[in-house]
């Protein structure tokens, strides 16, 4: 049954089990969530006992938020083609194994094929059980289980670094794959008996061509990124890759204006609202991965902390996000996006300044948890800008291209601050860090000017 046919079933019983079904793929996305800030903290460690240099340890963060954000809207259209139900199964059992591979990993290659497919797993698994989501709740019950759903977020970056920091320094890195073992395989059970059979609920193609080229560009564009950490920004290869990207994302483009089966409405990213919201997220997104990349290295090579006083360094970070956000979510109606936008922007540009001067625990723990609660005040001016005027039925679509900018600020943040940090993570001079905090106040300064200039003056209800 489709949502459209859902929502139009006033006689339609709710299904008793929906609120279990709904803790348990919210487990599922929190596992998902998780798995980006979980393994920061293990990063130093993992490169020691592997060997891997720094353009291989950003590759441990980019490689799995780019394959879950190139082939986000891929599984959305998957799970409208197979159903639901099917692609969250299918998911959870392809993340516990990928986990595992990663877990076992004796070298950077095994290590990254791992991260790779859990990417494609969570790409598989997110929207379907967002679906889930959608079709199983009705009216004010519906926008309850969105809330819940939607503060996992906040919630993932909390928990990622206390259980990074926990395992670590427990029975030790591969932990932190491990854990995904038992709990993967635990959901499967369960909802293999909560979930209730489905038909497919649409018909059509995957945009598999699509899917392609935007992960190829992006990953291009990456790996440019990462490494003019050891070549330069100015060589011939780093515009090669460059302009490689932008003609990958140009072939996107026009393959999506010229396919039966679209990947995404482009059209959409030209309103607006939607770009600015998309701006927005990747920004955010990327300045909160550069903060956790850039601590968890300065905090534990450069000031001696181990993992689990690491992990409780980022807590403050963490709870200031969500403070943020929550904060937002007051205020939004009566400041408007824009002003509140540019507000969390200067906020981050501000926390991210006092690493950039101050070389001390006491002002990065300090520094970091400022500019968390600016990007806390992001994530939600994001949401509220990109969707606040789209119609109904293009909401699940503007939520997905989201979702998807939202990974690949993952992956472009930690290759920015991975190269203009190079010096410091691989092991020179604490004050090399500085240029990779100062890159993160410049990236926040710039976008507060670009979201004046370019958020409408009424984007939110």
């Amino acid at each position: 049954m489709s949502e459209a046919e859902i929502s139009t079933s006033p006689t339609r019983t709710p299904d008793p089990r929906r609120w279990k079904i709904l803790g348990l793929v919210g487990i599922a996305q929190l596992m998902l969530i998780l798995d980006v800030t979980v393994v920061a903290i293990a990063l130093p460690h993992l490169g020691a006992d592997l060997g891997l240099e720094r353009e291989a340890l950003t590759w441990v963060v980019s490689g799995y938020t780019l394959a879950f954000g190139g082939l986000l809207l891929l599984g959305g259209r998957a799970a409208d083609l197979f159903g639901a139900r099917r692609l969250v199964l299918f998911g959870l059992v392809l993340f516990a194994g990928a986990s595992l591979l990663a877990g076992l990993a004796e070298s950077g290659g095994m290590l990254l094929a791992g991260r790779v497919v859990q990417g494609l797993s969570a790409a598989m698994l997110s929207p379907a059980a967002l679906s889930l989501v959608v079709t199983l709740f009705e009216g004010e019950e519906r926008n309850k289980a969105l809330g819940i759903w939607s503060s996992l977020g906040g919630s993932g970056a909390a928990l990622g670094v206390l259980l990074g920091g926990l395992l670590t320094a427990g029975p030790g890195w591969p932990w932190v794959f491990f854990v995904n073992v038992p709990v993967g395989l635990g959901l499967v059970v369960a909802l293999r008996v909560y979930l209730p059979p489905q038909r497919r609920a649409a018909s059509g193609r995957l945009d598999a061509v699509g899917a392609v080229l935007v992960t190829a560009a992006t990953g291009t564009l990456t790996y440019a990124l990462i490494r003019a950490g050891d070549k330069g920004w100015t060589t011939v290869a780093t515009a090669g890759l460059v302009v490689a990207a932008l003609l990958l994302y140009w072939a996107f483009a026009a393959w999506q204006r010229r396919t039966a089966t679209p990947l995404m409405d482009i059209h959409l990213l030209t309103r607006r609202p939607v770009a600015t919201g998309t701006l927005l997220i990747l920004v955010a997104t990327a300045l909160m991965i550069m903060v956790f990349f850039l601590g968890t290295f300065y905090l534990q090579d450069h000031r001696g902390h181990g993992p689990l006083a690491t992990g409780l360094f980022f807590l403050p970070a963490a709870l200031a996000t969500m403070v943020g956000a929550n904060a937002a979510g007051r205020v939004i109606g009566r400041t408007g996006s824009r002003a509140l936008g540019v507000a969390g922007l200067l906020v981050a540009a501000a926390g991210m300044t006092v690493p950039a001067l101050w070389e001390n625990t006491a002002a990065t723990v300090a520094g970091i948890a400022v500019a968390a609660a600016g990007t806390g005040v992001l994530f939600v001016v994001a949401s509220a800008t990109a969707l606040g005027q789209v119609e109904p039925h293009e909401a699940g679509l503007a939520s997905g291209i989201l979702s998807t900018f939202h990974e690949f600020g993952a992956s472009l943040g930690a290759a920015v601050v991975s190269s203009m940090a190079a010096a410091g993570i691989a092991g020179g001079d604490a004050a090399a860090f500085a240029p990779g905090f100062a890159a993160g106040a410049v990236v926040a300064a710039v976008a507060a000017l670009l979201t004046f200039f370019l958020t409408p003056k009424n984007p939110t209800p």
